[in-house]
């Protein structure tokens, strides 16, 4: 017998519906220049000067590395939506990661991303033949305290990444960053269920999300507690710069609406269809 009836949930292979799944490419951006002093002594996390941090020349190596990964895997032609923490680290990420080739002026589309964007000292990134980035809120770093996680106005971010959809913002300035308080651990975990929740709303099936090692760390820990530990220690594992990590969520809740669009209802046109099991009172 190939399954048996005491078989726990840890050990047997589940079983869902494909409209009721979605799957998500995990990235925490690439170097920022507050990682390496921050390394070093904490303490330096507080300075002014990493407001709004943007990345150092190693991490451009690094996003050029993923990029170059998610073109050979074929994922950057999968990837039905890009979501992305509005922080300059971030976008500069997820765009060089996600975005088109080199941008030239007259093209008919926006840019991603104007040249030398937040110091970036790198040319300009197209949109074309690019899935659409949105930037979205309840993805940012843990919020309070170090400047490094305070966003610039909206107003600011849109000339420098002009085909990124702010929309979703609510305001314009930074409101939810404190300057003497800091999200504990578990308001960030619950700002990233928050979060998963809403990824109910999209009808994109294949997402990508660039965000931070705070964010991502604290919400994937409340995932894996019905799986064997080796599964939850690879889903909760903390993430380095510029990683890449894909995952399933499914909605056992059925918080979603989508259509399975895949499914086929069958008999049509109709016919006798009573199966040999059925006909011995199997159903």
């Amino acid at each position: 017998m190939l399954f048996g009836t005491d078989m726990d949930a840890t050990s047997s292979p589940g079983l869902y519906p494909l409209h009721r799944c979605k799957t998500l490419h995990l990235v925490r951006h690439a170097q920022g220049i507050h990682n390496v002093t921050g390394e070093k002594n904490h303490d330096a996390y507080l300075r002014e000067e990493f407001f709004d941090a943007h990345l150092t020349p190693l991490g451009w190596q690094q996003v050029d590395n993923l990029r170059k990964h998610v073109q050979e895997t074929g994922l950057s032609k999968r990837m039905d939506l890009v979501i992305v923490s509005p922080l300059l680290r971030t976008m500069q990420t997820a765009v060089g990661v996600f975005g088109g080739e080199g941008y030239k002026n007259g093209m008919e589309v926006p840019p991603l991303m104007e040249a030398d964007a937040g110091e970036s000292h790198r040319p300009a990134v197209s949109s074309l033949n690019c899935p659409q980035f949105v930037a979205v809120e309840l993805c940012r770093e843990r919020l309070g305290r170090h400047p490094c996680d305070r966003r610039r106005s909206v107003s600011e971010y849109r000339p420098l990444f002009p085909a990124i959809d702010f929309s979703l913002m609510e305001s314009d300035k930074d409101v939810l960053w404190e300057a003497n308080t800091r999200e504990s651990f578990e308001q960030v975990a619950v700002r990233g269920m928050k979060f998963f929740n809403w990824l109910w709303t999209r009808k994109e099936k294949e997402i990508a999300i660039v965000s931070h090692s705070g964010l991502l760390n604290n919400t994937l820990s409340a995932f894996g507690s019905d799986c064997r530990p080796s599964v939850k220690s690879e889903i909760c594992k903390n993430f380095e710069n510029c990683e890449l990590r894909s995952v399933v969520i499914v909605d056992r809740s059925m918080m979603g609406s989508d259509p399975a669009t895949t499914n086929y209802a069958g008999k049509i046109p109709n016919g006798l269809d009573l199966s040999s099991d059925a006909a011995d009172g199997k159903p």
